[in-house]
């Protein structure tokens, strides 16, 4: 569901969240689409050697929850994603449940920017990436 929100609407402290399982279909699609065919991602296997002891899912995933929210959410359509610093803190694995959740820490009403803190957590509240985001707002 896409909401549109006002830039002048917009306050320090508002915040947004979107939520998706992660399916081994999910991670496989975005293997094809990005070429990142990494075996931790796609062998079970290969995934069974690792620290993790199975598939795990493209950190990049996360932020692209992140995109999701900011793109239909918070601040919406005609959002422009300028920059995003992330850390990926913890694995996210088959049929997690993730939630991304951002918040506006900035605004800048002149060049009509917002910083926003983003984080991405599963199923248990425990953050899997966390980070900065700055967009510009038609």
């Amino acid at each position: 569901m896409i909401e549109f929100k006002a830039f002048a609407e917009i306050k320090i402290g508002d915040e947004a969240s979107y939520t998706k399982q992660i399916t081994d279909d999910d991670i496989q699609m975005f293997a094809k689409v990005t070429g990142d065919v990494n075996p931790v991602h796609l062998d079970s296997e290969y995934a069974k050697k690792t620290i993790f002891k199975e598939k795990i899912a493209h950190g990049m995933i996360s932020a692209g929850l992140i995109s999701a929210v900011l793109g239909t959410k918070l601040p919406g359509p005609g959002t422009i994603y300028l920059s995003q610093e992330i850390k990926f803190v913890a694995p996210v694995f088959i049929n997690d449940v993730l939630t991304a959740i951002v918040s506006v820490i900035e605004k800048d009403d002149i060049k009509r920017r917002l910083k926003l803190k983003t984080y991405v957590e599963n199923q248990h509240g425990k953050v899997v990436s966390e980070g900065m985001a700055l967009v510009m707002v038609k």
